[in-house]
């Protein structure tokens, strides 16, 4: 039994679970000239037109499912995505970008999109792919805020260790297409969004900051979650302006409800932890699912992840070995140094540290869209040798986790897992693996 081949095994069938044309298809087909979207049907003899609009890691292989299913019957359409992230389309075009921190073409990819969204009529049918990273991937600034200045405003929050959901609360509300704006601009066309979720808890609201659905978050709520972190005086002045503005009642808020929309989720992380957790007993593992929607700061969760380890290895608690522990979820990195790495790279790092010199132990975490923060890495393994390895090479782990430097150290040990763009995106998996 090797732990980690069978550790690969497992993340390649976590991986494959997550296909978003396969998602996707399994909630949308046709019966002769109706659309059925999940439980709601559709004539398409109604519509005079189709577009498909959208964006996220997941985008373009999301719009390749519509186009296999519905072919021709599409008049065109753009989507947004991370430079990488690509598809062979015939009728969407796509559009590359910046992630995590939104770029140039991100914005003109996204005024497009507002164009064609705005100039959709009553008869038309807007079919929107949102899937993780749309947040970064369709940055529309709102009226008196640079790009530069929305830049500065996410780096900031992604310092800072803010999740997912107190980030896009945020972005929301210095945008003129998250939080249901999209769709507001679509009306009165028919808008159905396909979600590929990568937040924990699927709000529609939440995944790729919501564009077609209602927004529960207010200018108040970003305005106190900049204050949280302590962050409102470091924002650009244009953005303090504008969230005062709109908590005031000087800037329309978000819509709260929404007509001739449909919001699907067609995919998230339970599936890939399903997947694995087949997939590991297939492989002779007694396995668990621990949670499918574990969050925090990464290097706390990686030391719990680490106690279970130990736990196992003692007295077979809460398995005996051989031993596969699964979860799922996103946590994040509060940054202390000027390292390069990613929440899945300095979850290794962290675990490494409290599993050192144990016998047949493994810990893997990694990325379902194969980029962990801004490197090329999806994600990396550590176990029991790996500081021992470490040390040989004059590498100090502590040292190298003050400074956020994961994926430098990781590299050196040749323990960096490198997938390529997988084309999806469901938060992360890990896995503790201990063998007998």
């Amino acid at each position: 039994m090797s732990l980690r081949n069978d550790a690969l095994a497992i993340m390649k069938a976590a991986f494959r679970a997550a296909d978003p044309v396969e998602a996707v298809l399994r909630h949308l087909r046709l019966s002769g000239d109706t659309l059925i979207a999940g439980r709601t049907r559709y004539k398409l003899s109604k519509y005079e037109r189709i577009f498909v609009l959208g964006g996220g890691k997941a985008g373009a292989t999301m719009a390749l499912a519509l186009e296999k299913l519905l072919g021709k019957r599409i008049t065109g359409g753009l989507v947004n995505v991370k430079y990488g992230h690509t598809a062979p389309l015939k009728r969407v075009e796509i559009n590359e970008c910046g992630h995590p921190v939104p770029d140039e073409a991100g914005v003109k990819g996204s005024q497009r999109i507002a164009q064609v969204a705005a100039g959709a009529g009553e008869k038309d049918l807007v079919l929107c792919v949102v899937s993780g990273g749309a947040s970064a991937l369709m940055p529309a600034p709102a009226e008196g805020i640079t790009l530069a200045e929305k830049q500065a405003t996410t780096k900031l929050l992604l310092a800072c260790g803010a999740n997912i959901h107190e980030m896009n609360a945020v972005r929301k509300h210095l945008s003129t297409l998250k939080g249901g704006q999209l769709a507001r601009l679509a009306f009165p066309a028919t808008v159905i969004t396909l979600m590929l979720s990568d937040v924990i808890g699927d709000n529609l609201d939440v995944i790729g900051s919501g564009p077609a659905a209602p927004d529960q978050s207010t200018f108040r709520d970003a305005i106190a979650i900049l204050n949280k972190y302590g962050l409102l005086r470091q924002a650009p002045a244009s953005v303090r302006n504008r969230l005062e503005e709109g908590a005031a009642g000087k800037v329309p808020e978000t819509p709260k409800s929404l007509e001739r929309t449909q919001n699907l989720i067609v995919g998230s992380n339970r599936l890939a932890v399903d997947a694995a957790k087949g997939k590991a007993k297939a492989l002779g593992y007694r396995t668990m699912v621990l949670s499918t929607t574990i969050e925090g700061e990464t290097r706390d969760v990686a030391r719990m992840h680490a106690a279970i380890a130990r736990e196992i290895r003692t007295s077979g608690e809460p398995l005996r070995a051989p031993a596969c522990i699964i979860s799922g979820g996103e946590t994040t990195v509060t940054l202390r140094g000027d390292g390069k790495g990613g929440r899945n790279q300095e979850f290794a790092l962290a675990a490494a540290l409290d599993v050192d010199g144990m016998k047949n132990v493994l810990l893997l975490s990694a990325g379902t869209d194969g980029t962990d923060g801004p490197t090329d890495a999806a994600g990396a393994w550590c176990d029991g040798t790996t500081l021992a390895r470490a040390r040989t090479q004059g590498l100090n782990a502590a040292e190298f986790l003050a400074k956020n430097n994961s994926y430098e150290f990781f590299d050196r040990l040749g323990d960096l897992i490198r997938t390529g763009p997988t084309n999806t995106n469901v938060m992360d998996v890990r896995f503790v693996m201990v063998g007998k």
